[in-house]
C-alpha cells in the first residue's frame, strides 16, 4: 500500500502588527494571494487529502481555507502541531486512518521533517530553505503511518513556481 504525505507550510503571514501574539497572526496580501494557487495546484495534480492534520494557529487555518478545497477532508485542527516538532508531528501522522495526508504547520519543524523523510536528494533550490507556502509531496510504501521512515518526493512547489 503506498501512503501519501503532503507537507505545506503555511502561506506568509502579516508581520505589521508587533504586539499581536505569534499565534494569532494572519495572511498579508502575499500569503492570501499564495494559498489558492497551492490549491490550485495540488487539485489539478490530483494529490488533494482525504485527512487533513493543521496547526490551530491564525495563518494556518487561513492558508487551509485558501487552498479551497472541492470537497471537504477530514480536517483536526490542533495545538499540537503549533510550532511543533518533527517528532511530534510523526507522533500526531501516527494516529491518522487515510491514506493520503496533509500537514499544515510551521518551519522550522515542517521543513525539517521533510528533508528527514526523503530518501534522495531533492533537486529544487528552495527545498532546505522550506519558504512558506512550501509543499512537498512524499510517497511511503508501508501500510500504515506508524513509524514511517523514508519516503520518495513525488513533487515539491513553492508559490513562486506557481
Amino acid at each position: 500500500m503506498t501512503l501519501r504525505l503532503i507537507l505545506t507550510r503555511h502561506a506568509k503571514s502579516d508581520w505589521g502588527n508587533p504586539a499581536l501574539d505569534d499565534k494569532d497572526r494572519s495572511l498579508n496580501g502575499r500569503g492570501k494571494a499564495d494559498a489558492p494557487k497551492i490549491g490550485a495546484w495540488i487539485k489539478s495534480m490530483g494529490y488533494e487529502p482525504q485527512e487533513v492534520l493543521c496547526s490551530s494557529a491564525t495563518r494556518t487555518q487561513e492558508t487551509l481555507r485558501g487552498l479551497g478545497y472541492d470537497h471537504a477532508p477530514a480536517i483536526k485542527v490542533l495545538d499540537a502541531l503549533y510550532l511543533a516538532e518533527p517528532e511530534d508531528i510523526l507522533a500526531l501522522l501516527g494516529t491518522v486512518q487515510s491514506a493520503t495526508v496533509q500537514v499544515i504547520a510551521h518551519n522550522p519543524g515542517i521543513g525539517v521533517l521533510a528533508n528527514a523523510l526523503l530518501e534522495d536528494e531533492p533537486d529544487h533550490p528552495d527545498f532546505y530553505r522550506y519558504p512558506t507556502g512550501a509543499t512537498a509531496i512524499i510517497d511511503f510504501d508501508q501500510a500504515d503511518w506508524s513509524g514511517i521512515k523514508a519516503g520518495t518526493l513525488v513533487d515539491f512547489r513553492v508559490p513562486r513556481d506557481l
